[in-house]
């Protein structure tokens, strides 16, 4: 019995190493966890629209009559998974990316102007030298440093924004993730379902496919209450299916519509779900008060920058001076309102 049982692990081991052959990509464990959630989720999104299709005539028999709203849940519906998996290839934007960017823009300025480029103009020179395991980084980041010091208020000690895995400068609103090992600009979360950060390279991509996929939700939901209430004599177990998936679908609204709510509250008070969670925890945000929003321009200009103003996704934020911290803490009042203080 135990020779059966090897033999079967090593069967197994055999296919694995065979498949790892053909897909070298998918050696990490990690990777293919996140591949098998894919795989999942759009299976999931397959499941609740195939029994929509096969169980209700009376949609088949609609989209002779409307074949345009057919056509709109279809479009809305592969939109939904372009946009999940774009979301979840898409970049959250890397402190070591940003520091490349930088050392070639300023290699570039250097050869335009043959002058060596000054602090102002981001002179950063990196050299990254990669261990086999890639979680040691050794970097000349001189001006990079000086760069990040001078987003922090005077006497920072450097300790206080340097990564303990990268070994690098981290600049306001970054955060190193366990998950990717890595550094990652305006931090929201690792998402668990797309695989990757949400920080800020994706998180508009974030925010349009939960919107996306809430809409979706709420259609198929709207379709299945319309198959429940058809006078139309069918078999009990197909009732049961569709009752069933519809809990489940109304389980997943509530949750969507949650979440969606709460990233338009951050959207709009250009926060993050790790500064508003961990606040106490971020040195730069323990002094300064729960209701006081300290990168926040204003409702306008917060919904601009992240939905218009995302060219460049590594934007770096210094921290506002006490100055503006004071204006952004006063309260409202009726003249500012006029004077659209809030925009």
């Amino acid at each position: 019995m135990i020779m059966d049982a090897c033999h079967q692990r090593d069967f197994s081991d055999r296919i694995m190493d065979r498949y790892i052959r053909f897909f070298p990509c998918l050696s990490d464990p990690a990777r293919r966890s996140s591949l098998g959630l894919k795989v999942a989720l759009v299976m999931l999104h397959l499941v609740y629209a195939g029994v929509l299709f096969a169980l209700d005539r009376y949609l088949i028999e609609e989209i002779k009559i409307k074949p345009w709203y057919t056509a709109s849940y279809l479009l809305l519906f592969v939109a939904t998974l372009i946009q999940y998996f774009l979301t979840s290839c898409s970049s959250p934007g890397y402190v070591l990316d940003a520091m490349r960017a930088a050392n070639e823009k300023d290699i570039a300025f250097s050869k335009a102007s043959k002058q060596p480029a000054s602090s102002n103009n981001v002179n950063v020179v990196v050299t990254i030298d990669r261990s086999p395991s890639g979680n040691n980084v050794q970097a000349d980041v001189t001006s990079w440093t000086k760069m990040v010091m001078d987003m922090y208020p005077p006497r920072t000690p450097l300790r206080n924004f340097t990564c303990s895995y990268c070994h690098v400068e981290q600049p306001p609103r970054t955060k190193h993730c366990h998950d990717c090992d890595r550094c990652v600009l305006q931090f929201d979360h690792h998402c668990v379902w797309l695989g990757t950060c949400i920080g800020q390279g994706n998180h508009c991509r974030f925010w349009w496919y939960i919107f996306e996929e809430t809409a979706l939700c709420l259609w198929t939901g709207i379709l299945f209450i319309s198959y429940l209430k058809a006078d139309i004599v069918r078999a009990w177990w197909k009732d049961a299916i569709v009752i069933v998936l519809l809990i489940t679908l109304s389980i997943a609204l509530i949750f969507l519509l949650l979440l969606l709510l709460f990233h338009s509250y951050l959207v709009v008070t250009n926060q993050t779900t790790y500064e508003l969670v961990r606040r106490r925890r971020i040195f730069y945000l323990r002094g300064i008060p729960e209701r006081v929003y300290p990168f926040s321009k204003g409702v306008c200009h917060n919904l601009y920058d992240f939905c218009c103003h995302r060219s460049n996704i590594y934007n770096l934020e210094p921290l506002p001076s006490a100055q503006m911290l004071e204006e952004r803490s006063r309260p409202y009042t009726c003249s500012d309102i006029t004077r659209c203080r809030c925009c």
